[in-house]
This record gives C-alpha cells, sequence and structure tokens, in this order.
C-alpha cells in the first residue's frame, strides 16, 4: 500500500475542530455555513447561500467545455451530549458532532483551496460544484436544495459524498454497486380503545393488549412478506400507554421506523402496514391510525460511478485498498435524494483506528475518527473528481 497522504492535513484538523467545538443542528448550522462562505470569498467563490435556509453552493469552472459534477458535504450535528474529554470537544451543551460531519466539511474547505490554487493537476476540463448541505440528520436537507433547482440551475452531470467510517479501518475505502444504505421511514400507530377498570376488562378494548399483538405482527411483514434474500428492518423504538396499575387506558401509541433496501419492497410496506395494523384493531374492535412518513429513500450508487470511485482510490491508495465489508449499512442518508435524480456514487473513508482509541460508532457520545482520514478523503475525492471530469467529459 502506498503511503498515506497529508496533503493539508493541520488545515482541515482546524477546520475540524474549530467546527466540532461549535456544533449546530439541523437547520441551524449558521456559524458553520458562514465560516465556510467566508473561507470561500477569500478564495475568489461566488457563492449562492440561503438555501434550504442554511445550505450554500460555489462552482468553480475549469474554462474548458466539460461534465459538471457535484461533491457535497453535511455540516449538521446530533443532539448529542458529549462524553469525549479532547480538547477540541463540544462547547455547545447538548449538541455533538458524533458523525463525522465536521470532517466532511472540512475536507470540501480544503478542496475549495485547491480548486483556486493548483486545479490543473485534476481538473482537466468542465466544472466541480461544491455543496455544502444542512440537515443530513433527518431533516432531509439533500431533497430541500435539490427542491431549489440546484441542479438545474448549475447543469449537473453526476453527484458524489464521501463519509468517514468509524467501521472500517483507516486506509480503506468502502464502496459497492446499487444499494448501499436503506431507506428511513418513520411511522407512528395510535390505537384507540375503550379504557376501563383493571379488574373488569370485559367492559373495555384493551388499547395494551391491541398493541402488543401489533408489536408482534408488524414483524410478519419482514418474515411473510419480504424476499428472505432482501434486506428489510420493522422496528418499534417506543409504546406508550396508561400511567395507573389498575386502569386500563384509552389508547396507546407505538413509534419505530421501517428501514428498506430495494424499491420493490420500499414501495410495498406502507401498504401493507396500513391493511396489517387496521385488520389487527378490527379484529380487537379497536380505531388504528398510521401516519407514516418517508425521511430518506435508499441510498443506490450507479454501478460505472462506483467504479470511478475504486479507481481513484486505487491510484491514491494502491490496489489493496477497496472493501466492501461493513460498507453495506441498514442506516440512512439523505444523499439518496441526489442519487435519484443523477448518476452517482456515496462512498466511506475509512476513519478506525484500534491503536488510537478511534473505534466508537457514529452516533455515539465517545465518536471520534482518526483525522489521518481528512487527507485521504481529500485525495481520494480529487482523484475522483479528475478520472470523471477526464473520462466522462
Amino acid at each position: 500500500m502506498k503511503s498515506f497522504p497529508t496533503h493539508r492535513k493541520d488545515e482541515m484538523v482546524l477546520y475540524r475542530r474549530t467546527f466540532h467545538q461549535n456544533p449546530e443542528l439541523k437547520y441551524e448550522e449558521k456559524e458553520t455555513a458562514s465560516f465556510a462562505k467566508k473561507h470561500l470569498e477569500s478564495l475568489g467563490f461566488i457563492v449562492e447561500e440561503g438555501i434550504a435556509e442554511t445550505g450554500l453552493v460555489a462552482l468553480f469552472d475549469s474554462g474548458k467545455p466539460g461534465k459538471t459534477i457535484l461533491v457535497r458535504a453535511d455540516m449538521d450535528a446530533l443532539p448529542i451530549h458529549e462524553e469525549n474529554v479532547h480538547p477540541y470537544k463540544s462547547k455547545n451543551e447538548g449538541k455533538m458532532h458524533a458523525c463525522g460531519h465536521d470532517g466532511h466539511t472540512s475536507i470540501l474547505l480544503a478542496l475549495a483551496s485547491d480548486l483556486k490554487k493548483e486545479f490543473s493537476s485534476f481538473v482537466p476540463k468542465g466544472r466541480v460544484l461544491l455543496c455544502f448541505q444542512p440537515a443530513e440528520e433527518g431533516g432531509s436537507g439533500a431533497d430541500r436544495m435539490i427542491e431549489s433547482g440546484i441542479l438545474e440551475r448549475y447543469s449537473v452531470d453526476s453527484v458524489f459524498a464521501l463519509h468517514v467510517w468509524n467501521h472500517i479501518d483507516l486506509g480503506k475505502v468502502g464502496v459497492v454497486n446499487g444499494t448501499m444504505m436503506a431507506s428511513v421511514d418513520e411511522f407512528k400507530i395510535t390505537v384507540e380503545g375503550t379504557s376501563g377498570h383493571g379488574a373488569m376488562p370485559q367492559h373495555t378494548v384493551d388499547p395494551i393488549l391491541v398493541g402488543s399483538h401489533l408489536v408482534t405482527a408488524l414483524q410478519t411483514l419482514v418474515s411473510r412478506n419480504v424476499d428472505p434474500l432482501e434486506p428489510c428492518v420493522v422496528t418499534v423504538g417506543s409504546f406508550h400507554s396508561g400511567n395507573a396499575f389498575n386502569v386500563i387506558p384509552e389508547n396507546a401509541v407505538l413509534h419505530g421506523t421501517v428501514r428498506t433496501y430495494s424499491k420493490s419492497v420500499y414501495d410495498m410496506i406502507p401498504e401493507r402496514m396500513k391493511q396489517l395494523v387496521e385488520q389487527v384493531g378490527s379484529g380487537f374492535g379497536a380505531k388504528i391510525r398510521l401516519d407514516y412518513k418517508r425521511i430518506d429513500k435508499p441510498t443506490i450508487n450507479d454501478p460505472v460511478m462506483a467504479d470511478v470511485v475504486r479507481k481513484a482510490a486505487k491510484s491514491v491508495l494502491g490496489e489493496n485498498c477497496l472493501t466492501e465489508e461493513n460498507t453495506r449499512t441498514m442506516g440512512g442518508e439523505d444523499f439518496s435524494a441526489f442519487l435519484m435524480q443523477k448518476p452517482g456514487c456515496y462512498f466511506f473513508i475509512g476513519s478506525r483506528n484500534e491503536k488510537k482509541g478511534f473505534v466508537h460508532p457514529h452516533h455515539s457520545s465517545f465518536f471520534d475518527f482518526d483525522e489521518d482520514a481528512l487527507p485521504i478523503g481529500l485525495a481520494v475525492m480529487k482523484e475522483v473528481i479528475h478520472t470523471y471530469l477526464q473520462d466522462f467529459s
């Protein structure tokens, strides 16, 4: 394997730790966006800001005709209390960069610097659109940026994004053809029963009993409605009902998530769930209301664009850098919205380093990653840009 890149590492570490100390939640990324805007304008970029509230884009044009490639970084943090003790710990109580978005934004800022200062070495022709996106964490920021018209306004041909990934060792790049991450759906089931005395259940319709049957019945969506070779998860994450030991309550509320990979299962689940919960409710004489919300679509890579990433990664890190292990996940990602519109690829930059203690999973209150992943991410993305614009323009 080649030695790891170190280009602009100190710069990116400085950016990353600044963002890490000052995390902002979805659609609150005003200071992060302001920092990015100032950096971009100092380089001479014209910045379009206020997209999807706090998002911004900046276009680099090589001056030579060719394709336009969009590169995205997400900016938002999570509502998590950080339990790390490092010097760059979050200063904002109850907010934390627990997924690596601070690193993604830092890489894109360094990419902006290289676009202005050494573009001739990796941009043979065409254009690069830098996209700083808000609200990836459950806010559908990608959808809102797309709805603003940026893909049409900048004539985008392809889309790429990276994610530092603590499930893959430093120096490895995770990329797959087709579905890489699952859809994210949210459901809420309200069971309306008839309350009464716990000692006289015959005069009631017990919503706790109905809800309990629903928890079990919902699993048949996976075990008896979905092809066993198709990934699908149905999870009831909360079940609330009643507040007294001797009273059968009036209602119960179940709240959960569905994760799917294929379009056929993605399309089938909502209607099948509706039929199932209504029939269970009817069998017990209870009224059922299902609220089903789509959050993120499946993240589906174009195989040709995935090959662009593979070629780029091997050029930077050597022939043995690629992996598919711990790469597919039932987690969700709103970059899926971009991939539904344009061919592209979403890929992982390994950031796990057991020797240094960077082993905690994403969304953990102890999450942190090896910052040696930052220059690797920058180098790979630059090579992705070069490969795509050279081979497809």
